[in-house]
C-alpha cells in the first residue's frame, strides 16, 4: 500500500507512534454507530501530536480529533487518521478572593471531573453533572444544562495546532462562545486539539436554580437552601429520568438545538400554540423548546427502523440496535422537516456529522 503508515518514517528524537489500523469506532461513539477508522492513535501527550505531524508525509489523509464520541454522528468509515484524546490530569491552581481555578486534561471524563471538584469542596459546575463526553470537547460545544453554560465558568484552554504543532492559549473571548457553539465549530474547526481546560469557579458560591425543572426537583426534595451536592444530585436525578444512558441505548444526548427566534415570530407561534415553552434572551429574542415542537409533530416515542425519538424526551434520537449513520441522518431530516412544515421553524442539529 502506498504511504502505509506502518512504514512511516519518524525523524530522530520524535515521539514514536503506536498506530492501530482498521479500528472499529463503535465503542468510541455514544450512538454506537458502526464505522472504522483507517488508522487511530491515542494522544496521551503533546509529543504524540508532534510525532504525527513529523510523519505527515506518510499520513496525508484527513485527520479527525475524537474525544468521548458523545457529540458525533459517524455516517461511514473514516478514511484517515483518528487522534483519540487521552490526555489526563487534574489540578487546583492559584486562587483569589473571587474564584477557585482548576485545570483538567482534555481527555478527562467530564462527569468524573465535575464529581472531583465537588468532592474537594470546589463547587460551580454542579449544574453540568452527568453530561457525557470529555473535558476537551466541552468548550467546543459550549455544553450547558439546567440554567448554566460552560462559558460562564471558563477561563482559558490550551490547544496544539494540527497544522504546525505550535501550542496556544485561548481566552474566553477568543473562543467566541455562543449557544452550543464556539470558534472551534466555525473558523477554527478541525485545526486544533485541546490539551487542557482551566475553569474559574466563583466564590462565594451561590446556587444556580433558575431553571424551572431544577427548582421543582429541589422543592420536591424539601431543599429551600440547597448545597452544591444537593444541586448535583437533583440534576443527576432529572437527567436519569429523562435521558437514556448511552451504555444502554445509543444516543448523543439532545440532538437538536432549541431554536432562537425574533419576537414577531414568537408572537405568531403563540397565537396558534399558546402553550409553547419560550424563554427570553439577552438580545431580545426568545429561545423555544425544540422538544415540545417535535412532540407536537408526533415523534416522541416514534421510531423508523432502528432509530427513533426517545419515549421520555423527544429531543433525543436513539439507536435501538443495529442503526447506521445514514439511518440517523434520515430520521433527523424527517423530524426537522415535520417541524418546519408545521411551525415554520428550522431545527439545527447539535452533533457533528462525520
Amino acid at each position: 500500500m502506498p504511504n502505509d503508515p506502518r512504514q512511516a518514517p519518524v525523524p530522530a528524537g520524535q515521539h514514536p507512534l503506536a498506530l492501530r489500523h482498521a479500528v472499529d469506532l463503535a465503542p468510541f461513539n455514544t450512538f454506537a454507530l458502526p464505522a472504522r477508522a483507517r488508522t487511530l492513535v491515542e494522544v496521551r501527550d503533546v509529543a504524540t501530536v508532534r510525532g504525527a505531524l513529523a510523519a505527515r508525509d506518510a499520513l496525508p489523509w484527513p485527520w479527525l480529533v475524537l474525544g468521548g464520541g458523545s457529540n458525533v454522528v459517524l455516517t461511514g468509515d473514516f478514511p484517515g487518521l483518528v487522534l483519540q484524546v487521552r490526555i489526563t490530569g487534574r489540578e487546583r491552581l492559584a486562587d483569589d478572593d473571587n474564584a477557585i481555578r482548576v485545570r483538567a486534561g482534555g481527555g478527562e471524563n467530564w462527569h468524573a471531573f465535575v464529581q472531583w471538584t465537588l468532592a474537594n469542596g470546589w463547587p460551580g459546575l454542579e449544574n453540568l453533572a452527568l453530561i457525557p463526553g470529555t473535558v476537551g470537547a466541552a468548550p467546543i460545544q459550549n455544553i450547558g444544562a439546567y440554567g448554566l453554560e460552560l462559558s460562564e465558568r471558563f477561563e482559558s484552554l490550551r490547544a496544539i495546532s494540527l497544522e504546525d504543532g505550535r501550542e496556544r492559549e485561548f481566552s474566553r473571548d477568543q473562543c467566541r462562545f455562543g449557544y452550543r457553539d464556539s470558534v472551534f465549530k466555525r473558523g477554527e474547526r478541525g485545526r486544533w486539539l485541546i490539551t487542557s481546560v482551566t475553569f474559574r469557579l466563583p466564590r462565594p458560591w451561590r446556587p444556580v436554580t433558575r431553571y424551572a425543572e431544577l427548582e421543582r426537583e429541589l422543592a420536591a426534595r424539601g431543599l429551600g437552601d440547597p448545597q452544591p451536592r444537593d444541586v448535583a444530585d437533583a440534576v443527576i436525578a432529572i437527567r436519569r429520568r429523562k435521558l437514556p444512558d448511552p451504555a444502554d441505548l445509543g444516543n448523543a444526548g439532545s440532538f437538536f438545538k432549541n431554536p432562537v427566534v425574533a419576537a414577531p415570530t414568537l408572537g405568531r407561534l403563540l397565537e396558534q400554540w399558546p402553550a409553547l415553552p419560550h424563554y427570553p434572551q439577552a438580545d431580545g429574542r426568545f429561545k423555544i423548546a425544540a422538544g415540545w415542537l417535535i412532540d407536537q409533530c408526533g415523534w416522541k416515542g416514534r421510531s423508523v427502523g432502528a432509530v427513533g425519538c426517545h419515549a421520555q424526551q423527544a429531543l433525543v434520537l436513539v439507536n435501538h440496535g443495529g442503526a447506521r449513520g445514514e439511518d440517523v441522518v434520515r430520521v433527523a431530516r424527517a423530524v426537522a422537516e415535520d417541524v418546519r412544515r408545521r411551525f415554520g421553524v428550522e431545527l439545527e442539529a447539535e452533533p457533528t456529522f462525520i
